[in-house]
């Protein structure tokens, strides 16, 4: 094998080498099976510790732009969507990290910046995080005579870093007032989603649910919530299952614990961008994390359907009080 570039011929040698290296990349990339495998197994560990990646159960007090809001990407500004934001959070979450900016390493260096050093205590290759992104494939297939164009997608996945990693991307990172007393939270944003969907919602009783077939809302008294966040958290949550019909989903095909999880990251996902804290408690969770875990372990795809919906459901509830953004990640494109 020879190799001929504009300067030159190479070399039968440096040919092979080269050659030997590209096929051992395409060699160690990971199937599809194996990075739904990996993506399954991440989420598994997480909820097996009682930790909700979908969640964060503090308000922002941040001064940076943009924030605070979805995990977002620095060059296209666009949402991460599906399975991305609990990647991140769970990164986030192991490595303290708090800005909502990520980017992979050329989108940064383009931005005049540079990725930190890898701390000595952190493995090599968990520096950055891993996201998915779906790309589009389409080719002909011939079929008696005939031929048809078939698409489908392929799982990528690529390393992200967020802005507290990166050298000269102070404008994207989190600067909190320091002496300074936090502001009490600001629940507005919610009332106003809450009231601009225009639901019907009906107050008292002991438990919180909608009904799909009078087509309402059933909250207890704000006075019995322990919190203001534990109050909005939970009327989100039901506006996620209020927005199923409009959405056209079917419960009984998805069953209920897709459901409960697509609801519950939703609920989670409009509270980070609307900035409203969400409660630390997860007495509400504990009934549903066995059938989420049970879920999960027999289903690779299940966290990628939630999560998928989810990132959907939550655009629906933001659409009322905001104009459409621009079509959200798959993951870092």
């Amino acid at each position: 094998m020879r190799i001929l570039t504009r300067d030159g011929d190479l070399g039968s040698a440096i040919a092979v080498k080269l050659y030997k290296r590209r096929v051992s990349e395409e060699d160690t990339m990971p199937s599809q099976t194996e990075i739904r495998q990996q993506v399954t197994q991440q989420i598994v560990a997480a909820l097996e510790r009682n930790l909700l990646p979908w969640r964060r159960p503090w308000r922002a007090t941040a001064t940076c732009a943009g924030q605070p809001g979805r995990h977002t990407n620095v060059a296209s500004r666009k949402a991460y969507q599906g399975v991305n934001p609990l990647l991140l959070e769970l990164h986030a979450m192991q490595h303290g990290l708090t800005s909502r900016w990520w980017g992979t390493f050329p989108m940064w260096k383009s931005l005049g910046c540079s990725i930190k050093k890898r701390p000595p205590n952190v493995e090599e290759g968990c520096w950055g995080c891993r996201v998915v992104f779906w790309k589009p494939l389409t080719r002909t297939v011939v079929t008696d005579d005939e031929e048809e164009e078939e698409r489908r997608f392929v799982l990528r996945t690529f390393t992200v870093f967020n802005a507290d990693q990166v050298e000269g991307a102070e404008p994207f990172q989190v600067h909190e007032d320091k002496g300074e007393s936090p502001a009490e939270p600001d629940f507005r944003p919610a009332e106003e989603l809450i009231s601009a969907t225009g639901a019907d919602i009906r107050y008292g009783g002991e438990t919180a649910f909608y009904d799909p077939t009078a087509d309402y809302i059933r909250l207890p008294h704000r006075a019995r919530f322990g919190s203001l966040g534990a109050y909005y958290e939970t009327a989100l949550h039901e506006l996620a299952h209020w927005s199923e019909p409009r959405q056209h989903l079917d419960r009984r095909r998805l069953g209920y614990a897709m459901c409960e999880l697509v609801a519950e990251m939703a609920a989670c996902f409009v509270a980070s961008e609307i900035g409203v804290p969400q409660g630390e408690s997860l007495e509400n969770h504990v009934s549903y994390l066995k059938s989420w875990l049970e879920a999960l372990k027999n289903d690779r795809t299940f966290i990628f359907q939630a999560a998928k919906q989810a990132s959907k459901t939550c655009d629906f509830l933001l659409s009322f009080v905001r104009k459409p953004e621009p079509e959200a990640m798959g993951a870092m494109s």
